[in-house]
């Protein structure tokens, strides 16, 4: 599966990196994670599997469970304890970075990117500040992992209290969603720093010049490797605009998000970055 990623300029020298919405990525197919812990045991005992997948079936499965849970949250009636809850866990995920959203959305389903990105900026830069995050993903997420469930065994003494153990499901969330990042870290280093370009097909001194004459009319597209293709884009950089010292403001971001089709909260927040 290939995965448009979009970059571009939107605060000074902040850029935002973000991945266009696929609706089929975010399906996930009925019946691939259990329900249950009866039907997870079984699938796990009946299905021989390496360690790796059945840890990462334990994780879909407690992730499934969450967005239950959260889901439950969210139709509380207004003023009740679940609503408050709710409340207060918005403000905790508004403090979760962009760019942990971004490396999250890179699945293990995902074998290629296209990298699209305004022809101001120099797809040497792009390439460079992508594979950036992503060495930097997997240092500082592997380290909040270790913290993270370092925290889980005294959060969860928090149990014997009458109240909903709070810090134990934000620590349990958190390490989930470093552990994915983790993993979207590695995935995405893996796909740009594939250096075995394809070969090109050799063509004739005749053809150059009616060849070029093509090219000229189509964007153009530098391949870094089989798995990471960089394809600048004349609609975002006409969407961009003139943009102040300050910034792209909010209706030039809304206006890029509807034709890239890019979660706008998740932009805004690069936007907002202090």
């Amino acid at each position: 599966m290939r995965a448009r990623l979009v970059v571009f300029p939107i605060k000074g020298k902040k850029w935002c990196f973000s991945r266009s919405v696929d609706p089929f990525a975010a399906q996930s197919p009925s019946g691939v994670t259990p329900t249950t812990l009866r039907g997870l045991w079984k699938k796990i005992s009946s299905e021989s599997k390496p360690i790796n997948a059945n840890a990462e079936l334990l994780v879909d499965f407690i992730s499934d469970k969450m967005n239950k849970a959260w889901v439950g949250l969210e139709k509380a009636p207004d003023g009740s304890m679940k609503n408050k809850i709710h409340g207060f866990g918005l403000k905790l995920l508004a403090r979760v970075k962009p760019s942990e959203i971004f490396l999250k959305s890179i699945s293990k389903e995902v074998t290629s990117v296209q990298v699209t990105y305004p022809p101001s900026l120099d797809p040497r830069l792009v390439h460079r500040r992508l594979r950036h995050i992503a060495m930097s993903g997997t240092i500082l997420h592997k380290k909040y992992l270790i913290g993270s469930v370092t925290l889980l065994p005294l959060t969860s003494a928090f149990m014997v209290l009458p109240l909903p153990n709070i810090p134990f499901f934000w620590v349990l969330f958190r390490t989930y969603s470093h552990w994915r990042a983790l993993q979207g870290s590695e995935k995405l280093l893996e796909l740009i720093s594939n250096q075995s370009n394809p070969q090109k097909p050799e063509v004739s001194d005749d053809t150059d010049e009616s060849k070029n004459n093509n090219n000229n009319d189509k964007p153009e597209q530098k391949s870094l490797s089989p798995t990471c293709v960089l394809l600048p884009s004349e609609e975002l950089y006409q969407l961009l605009g003139e943009a102040s010292e300050e910034g792209l403001d909010e209706a030039m971001i809304v206006e890029i998000c509807k034709a890239f089709d890019l979660n706008k909260i998740d932009v805004l927040k690069y936007r907002n970055l202090v």
